[in-house]
């Protein structure tokens, strides 16, 4: 790890002093950016405060607080960590936030990002009446964040919340007993749909793996980091996706919905099926590449999902 000269641990003394630093380091560094930051500066602030036991949304005068030094010591050790490792931020505090909730994360499943959030804050709004939601599915959980979500969503819903990894989980356990969930939120250890029971679900919610062989190879040191079975979905990246469109037919309510979000596959996904009216969705924090469909939709063109499946 770089050796920071005594100078610099005197020299900057407040907590705006060592966001500003730890950006400017991250900037020179050339660290990729991805997990929940956009910017250098959003990342050394979220690292900054969570080493120092701050939230998120501190005050701007308390900005101004002078750190001690086993404080700022700290500090300069993770802001190095993340540079050296190459390792997401939320693998080295073991803290990702989404949908304004906090999870535990390690490196047994993707940190948290999924634009998704923002349509479980709205409760799927205007796609179903919320009242009328009992059954929620998440395909490929992994730390459970989306499963989770949705029982703060819908308190009165069962969810079921599914991923082939064991070690995901585990860490979706965890967040389960955090968040006191164990009565709403089930796990089940299946391959997708093969292990559940014989239910219909108002809305399945899934981020599977969607990441074609090509795109993989590219990917920055930070994704590389994080489990690559969540993100090969095969030479296509629709591998996964198709088996979900196939499936959900024999799961979903009379008037249900499909979410899945496809990432960089969306053009991919489309041009396999030019006339299948996905509804890709807007997301006024960022974020693309979910598609919506209805129960109707899915049952309507659940022979052509098979079709290319098969092929």
């Amino acid at each position: 790890m770089k050796t920071i000269p005594f100078e610099v641990l005197t020299a900057l003394t407040t907590i705006r002093d060592y966001i500003r630093w730890g950006a400017s380091r991250f900037t020179e560094a050339k660290i990729f950016f991805g997990h929940g930051s956009v910017t250098a500066l959003d990342e050394a602030a979220a690292i900054v405060l969570h080493t120092i036991y701050q939230p998120y949304d501190l005050a701007e005068p308390y900005l101004e607080t002078v750190l001690t030094l086993k404080e700022r010591q700290a500090v300069i050790d993770i802001i190095e960590r993340r540079i050296k490792e190459r390792k997401p931020a939320a693998y080295l505090t073991h803290e990702a936030i989404f949908a304004g909730l906090s999870f535990y994360v390690d490196e047994r499943v993707l940190v948290p990002r999924s634009p998704i959030a923002e349509l479980i804050e709205q409760r799927f709004e205007p796609w179903v009446d919320e009242d009328q939601v009992s059954r929620i599915l998440d395909l490929c959980t992994g730390s459970g964040c989306i499963a989770i979500a949705c029982s703060y969503a819908f308190p009165d819903a069962l969810v079921d919340a599914v991923d082939l990894s064991t070690d995901a989980l585990d860490v979706a356990e965890i967040n389960i007993d955090n968040h006191q969930l164990s009565d709403s939120v089930k796990l089940y250890h299946s391959d997708l749909f093969q292990e559940l029971p014989d239910t219909k679900y108002d809305v399945i919610v899934s981020n599977p793996p969607y990441v074609c062989l090509e795109e993989w190879e590219q990917l920055p040191a930070e994704f590389r980091a994080e489990p690559d079975m969540g993100f090969k979905g095969g030479y296509s990246g629709l591998d996964i996706v198709l088996r979900i469109l196939v499936d959900a037919d024999n799961y979903l309510a009379e008037q249900g919905i499909l979410i899945v979000e496809v990432g960089s596959s969306a053009e991919t996904l489309q041009d396999t099926f030019p006339n299948v009216p996905f509804y890709w969705l807007n997301f006024e924090r960022g974020g693309d590449g979910v598609f919506l469909l209805t129960a109707e939709q899915v049952s309507q063109y659940n022979e052509l999902f098979l079709a290319a499946l098969k092929n």
